[in-house]
């Protein structure tokens, strides 16, 4: 989470020193920077932060940046996507537009023009691509997804970090369908078998954590995913 009022940037770059240089020049201008080496782990970072921009190169190893910026968008549609390339080929371009990306800038690049497109989107966004950190209203319950506390009533459930991120997930999506493997991604980093069942024991283990209030559902759309309901 970021508590600081200066924007917090995420950063996917698999060139270590490229990523190293990168980040310590937007630190340099006050701005707060993660930075990850493959797709997969910066998947992982957007489902721990709240970001208010995410910098992407697109040759990544285990997930690309057009498949990241894909699935971010399942779970965010707003926070500013910028992709980093040494592609100049206009098909590259279109394809990170589609994949929801909002800029693209291609390396090497200079300095100055840089910072201040990167200025110019997070102005643009205003900060409203970063996701809420208050509590969540499900049903009759509160979710504080910060200390990881379930409310209902006069009693509080402290759950485990990972029943907290399934939670959150599910919670932010409310009513919408959110797909198993890209939930098995952001919290796990993987989507094997084994990571499957440890994802069912979780939800069951939630479903009953919900049980005083009979309008709450979470619903398994079999082979596709799950999906949070609180409403008949």
């Amino acid at each position: 989470m970021n508590t600081s009022p200066n924007p917090l940037i995420l950063l996917a770059e698999d060139d270590l020193n490229l990523g190293l240089v990168t980040q310590d020049l937007l630190k340099a201008e006050g701005y707060h920077v993660h930075l990850c080496r493959d797709g997969k782990d910066g998947l992982q970072k957007f489902n721990e932060n709240s970001y208010d921009l995410c910098l992407l190169d697109v040759m990544m190893p285990k997930k690309d940046g057009f498949s990241l910026a894909e699935d971010i968008r399942k779970i965010n549609p707003t926070v500013p996507i910028v992709f980093l390339t040494a592609k100049e080929m206009t098909e590259d371009k279109i394809k990170g537009f589609q994949s929801g990306g909002d800029d693209y800038i291609t390396k090497p690049f200079e300095t100055q023009e840089f910072l201040l497109r990167i200025k110019a989107l997070l102005k643009r966004s205003g900060g409203s691509g970063r996701a809420s950190e208050g509590n969540l209203h499900i049903g009759t319950y509160s979710f504080d997804p910060i200390n990881f506390e379930l409310k209902h009533k006069s009693s509080i459930r402290t759950l485990t970090k990972k029943e907290a991120e399934i939670l959150k997930i599910l919670a932010t999506k409310k009513g919408l369908l959110v797909e198993r493997e890209l939930m098995t991604n952001m919290i796990w980093g993987d989507d094997n078998y084994f990571v499957g069942r440890s994802m069912d024991v979780f939800i069951s283990k939630l479903r009953k954590y919900f049980a005083e209030d009979p309008d709450i559902k979470i619903i398994n759309v079999h082979g596709i995913g799950f999906k949070l309901e609180d409403k008949p």
